[in-house]
């Protein structure tokens, strides 16, 4: 398989995590911005949506989106919980992430870390993305606060997926995870995985 990833990019990082997780192996395409790899590979058609990351798969099909690879590759796996009404909730955590979580922690992040996104530097956004992603991170908070595990009581692809920007928003997004226990205790263990990466690894 190949793998087309932004390095930096937490999306990214969720299938490199759990590729490792499973023992798997891709040929990784480094896709970062501004670079001339990132260029071919719009230009080659190579990201059917325009970002990464895409997996190729060896038969050449092209799969983008980064939670669809997580439930592809964790197929078959104890990534995705057996139960149907689990798998349910598993996906609703995926979902929430892509529709809510990613879309203010990631984005404070990637304004605070891309130069190119300098000019959004306001205090005003900068704040009310800081107000929104505390409210966010509670929601986390109060599940992680009754349980180890996002759903049931295993490690899924819900907690990998929400783990990929939750690690970093207090590095790269300024959240202070202090007042999130839970949540911090949650980070230890998948930092823990066998198999774990991290971001740079």
């Amino acid at each position: 398989m190949k793998l087309y990833s932004m390095p930096s990019s937490g999306n990214s990082y969720k299938v490199r995590l759990l590729l490792s997780l499973l023992g798997q192996s891709a040929e990784l395409i480094d896709v970062e911005y501004d670079s001339a790899a990132l260029n071919e590979a719009h230009a080659s058609g190579a990201l059917p949506f325009g970002k990464a990351p895409v997996l190729v798969l060896d038969d050449g099909r092209a799969l983008p989106e980064s939670n669809a690879i997580l439930n592809w590759l964790g197929e078959g796996t104890p990534f995705i919980p057996e139960d149907a009404f689990e798998k349910a909730q598993m996906l609703s955590w995926m979902f929430w992430e892509q529709n809510q979580h990613e879309g203010v922690i990631a984005v404070r992040a990637a304004i605070l870390c891309y130069a190119h996104r300098a000019d959004e530097r306001t205090p005003d956004r900068l704040e009310a993305l800081l107000t929104r992603g505390n409210a966010l991170l509670q929601v986390m908070e109060d599940r992680l606060s009754r349980a180890d595990w996002l759903v049931g009581d295993a490690i899924s692809l819900a907690d990998i997926c929400l783990y990929a920007y939750t690690h970093t928003a207090e590095t790269r997004g300024g959240y202070d995870l202090a007042a999130f226990p839970a949540l911090r205790g949650w980070l230890d263990r998948i930092a823990a995985q066998s198999g774990y990466v991290g971001l740079d690894g």
